[in-house]
């Protein structure tokens, strides 16, 4: 009951609320008009803020910029104006430690990935996301944090996997192709996506921490949320990058008899056994 919800934020507050008190400002906000350009032509009402809320100040007295999509704007898709604002924060970050700044970034990821009604803008918006993303993390970290109820998917899981970090609630899903879409393509008998309890067991953010591929699994508290993003960030670079490591995951992967059905739990022990060695980042 003492708990503040951080699922139940707007994307500005989640943003504000990992900050040092009075400690940020928001770049490109409602008030510059950044909606896009295709929607309306569409039949659909963009928002100001294109769905994307970018803020910079300092979380732990060091700097760093924080980027979180709004899940209730057309599921917290990334089209060509908000994924032009989330590259150009990690371009500009990137620019900060080049020249002697350390400046980080952290991802609010509410997201089903690259908005369709845009087309191939939005399929080279998250192609041009992950690059500044591969830049930045050379120099500070990059962390993402995914809380819920939208969860991550499509291209943005893609983005969350390259992170320096990740950071997922309980309540948290985060996979490649999302449960409905599954469902569409291959039929009820491959996932029935009605059924939660199943899609969190598969998808939710406690199995992805257990089969290590989170590096922190809090509960949905915006306290605990901000904690461990500041955790995180004192950690510095990661020895070796979980996207890095090609040849443990392979490993993993050949252990794996793809004709059988995994029970979730099985499928968390046997991918654990499984592990293999790093590579160098």
């Amino acid at each position: 009951m003492d708990r503040r919800s951080f699922v139940q934020l707007d994307a500005r507050a989640r943003a504000m609320a990992l900050f040092d008190e009075g400690c940020c400002r928001e770049l490109l906000g409602p008030s510059c008009g950044m909606g896009s350009p295709w929607l309306a032509r569409q039949g659909i009402t963009p928002q100001a803020d294109d769905g994307c809320v970018v803020m910079k100040g300092r979380i732990a007295a060091q700097t760093a910029v924080v980027m979180a999509l709004d899940g209730s704007f057309l599921g917290g898709s990334v089209g060509e104006v908000s994924g032009m604002k989330m590259t150009a924060a990690l371009d500009l970050a990137c620019a900060d430690n080049q020249r002697g700044i350390p400046t980080s970034a952290v991802l609010l990821l509410e997201s089903g990935g690259a908005r369709l009604s845009e087309a191939n803008l939005g399929m080279e918006a998250v192609a041009e996301i992950l690059a500044s993303m591969l830049a930045l993390r050379r120099h500070a970290p990059v962390i993402s944090v995914v809380a819920g109820p939208t969860g991550c998917f499509g291209g943005m899981s893609l983005a969350a996997a390259l992170s320096s970090y990740l950071v997922l609630t309980r309540q948290a899903r985060l996979g490649l192709s999302g449960p409905r879409v599954i469902e569409q393509e291959s039929g009820v008998e491959e996932l029935d996506a009605s059924d939660r309890s199943l899609i969190q067991a598969i998808f939710g953010g406690e199995q992805r921490h257990a089969m290590g591929l989170a590096d922190a699994l809090v509960e949905d508290d915006t306290e605990q949320v901000a904690g461990a993003v500041r955790r995180l960030l004192a950690s510095g670079l990661p020895r070796v990058h979980r996207s890095s490591q090609v040849t443990a995951y392979r490993g993993r992967l050949a252990a794996l008899d793809g004709l059988r059905l995994w029970e979730p739990a099985a499928l968390r022990v046997l991918w654990n056994e499984a592990a293999g060695g790093e590579e160098s980042a």
